[in-house]
């Protein structure tokens, strides 16, 4: 069974219903809960048009990022389950099996709300979807509406 569980960790509604079912099934299944936070790199804030790097803003995005690791952590511990948890810093798909590798994850559970528009479903991609690909164990998806 599963006894290092890694959740990737939004705070979306779609990552607080994962965030409550990795509780409950680590509970079940006596794992350690693993939380990471991808924040993306100061690169992507500059835009491909350009621009200048702001230490400021990557500043605010970084305790933005720590906000949310911290808030779901607090909600795991409200419920009695502890976790270890950090924030990252790249492309959400490469961090996340990095430190699936890294804490030696036996399932990686992150959220997904589906999308009304095949448009928005298009423009969006699916974080999930290609984090199936490359993830060095299983991915459980869950499912918000």
């Amino acid at each position: 069974m599963y006894k290092r569980i890694l959740l990737a960790y939004d705070g979306s509604d779609a990552g607080q219903k994962a965030l409550l079912d990795c509780g409950e099934l680590a509970q079940w299944s006596q794992s350690e809960i693993f939380l990471v936070a991808v924040m993306p790199s100061a690169m992507s804030f500059v835009g491909l048009e350009g621009g200048v790097y702001d230490v400021e803003l990557e500043e605010r995005e970084k305790k933005k990022y720590q906000a949310v690791l911290e808030d779901g952590l607090r909600r795991l511990s409200e419920r009695g389950w502890a976790a270890k948890g950090e924030v990252v810093v790249g492309e959400a798909i490469d961090e996340i099996t990095k430190y699936a590798r890294k804490v030696d994850a036996n399932l990686i559970v992150v959220g997904h709300k589906h999308l009304d528009s095949w448009a928005a479903r298009w423009w969006r991609g699916s974080i999930s979807g290609a984090l199936i690909e490359h993830a060095p164990c299983s991915v459980l998806v869950t499912i918000t509406h």
